[in-house]
């Protein structure tokens, strides 16, 4: 399969440097060429996001990669605040909002428990699938197909070979080599 041109990981962890497991995913692909991978606790401003410069990054690639814990069956607040803040109509949606249009949009997230817990009649009573509607919805009015989700259950229990493993799926993810990625 053809090698993804060009990804943008957008970083959304409030405390990325405290975060064993998202640090260690961004690290395993952030010396990938056309790779650019962007920590938003770190880009973020008093006031908020530099608009002008978010939109021009999504404009130039284009796979778009949301990675972050997931919380309180959402996205952390600082990656629903970018949204806010970045897909604005007429950018990202709306009759002239089509800058988006045909990129791709993968999500890449972590759960302190295990996969089992997210199926009908688990712990968290949802797959993962119907928790991420939200986010199908918004990749849908923002044009973009939206790729198989990239989930890592059980942080709080993965050793260093796991963790290596996934960080070894992540970068197969982006690289292309699918096979290695849901090997």
């Amino acid at each position: 399969m053809s090698r993804n041109p060009c990804s943008l990981v957008l970083l959304a962890h409030p405390d990325p440097a405290g975060s064993r497991v998202n640090s260690a995913l961004a690290a395993a692909v952030c010396d990938l060429d056309d790779v650019t991978v962007r920590d938003l606790a770190t880009v973020r401003r008093a006031g908020g996001f530099d608009v002008a410069e978010e939109q021009r990054l999504l404009v130039e690639h284009d796979t778009v990669v949301l990675q972050f814990p997931w919380y309180w069956y959402s996205v952390p607040g600082i990656l629903k605040e970018w949204m806010d803040h970045v897909l604005l109509r007429g950018f990202a949606y709306g009759s002239e909002g089509t800058k988006l249009h045909g990129k791709t949009l993968q999500v890449v997230t972590t759960t302190g428990g295990p996969g089992e817990s997210y199926q009908p009649g688990g712990y968290n009573r949802f797959t993962m699938s119907e928790l991420m509607r939200p986010i199908d919805a918004t990749a849908h009015l923002c044009g973009m197909p939206l790729a198989e989700p990239f989930v890592v259950h059980g942080v709080y229990h993965l050793d260093e070979a796991a963790l290596a493993e996934y960080g070894a799926r992540y970068r197969a993810l982006l690289t292309g080599d699918e096979q290695r990625a849901t090997a």
